[in-house]
């Protein structure tokens, strides 16, 4: 993180020591190293949280792709069977609506007259 050699922490602990004082100095040593274990964990709490959002969004992405590649797939399902309906029976209209009058249930019919 820092490129902090021995001979800078040694010049660092001698001028502590001469500014804050021998009774004093384990103390701001611990409170300093408290600060800065909070400060490495909110930096790691964010590096998670932005990786997460990163995955999610790649994971939105491909979901969407995915729901759109159905759609044309359907699209094309859908107009494959008309095709396939209208080369089997070019009057798709006439046919439709006689298997609908023969597929009628006989108790809705009326009964024929006397």
């Amino acid at each position: 993180m820092f490129d902090i050699g021995f001979t800078e922490l040694v010049i660092i602990a001698v001028v502590g020591l001469l500014v804050i004082g021998p009774e004093r100095l384990p103390g701001a040593i611990r409170t300093g190293s408290a600060w800065v274990h909070r400060i490495k964990r909110g930096f790691n709490d964010i590096r998670q949280e932005v990786s997460q959002e990163l995955h999610n969004d790649a994971v939105l992405q491909e979901l969407r792709k995915t729901g759109a590649d159905l759609q044309a797939s359907a699209r094309e399902a859908e107009r494959e069977l008309r095709d396939t309906v209208k080369a089997v029976d070019p009057e798709d209209t006439k046919s439709t609506k006689d298997t609908e009058d023969t597929q009628k249930p006989a108790s809705s019919q009326e009964p024929p007259a006397p």
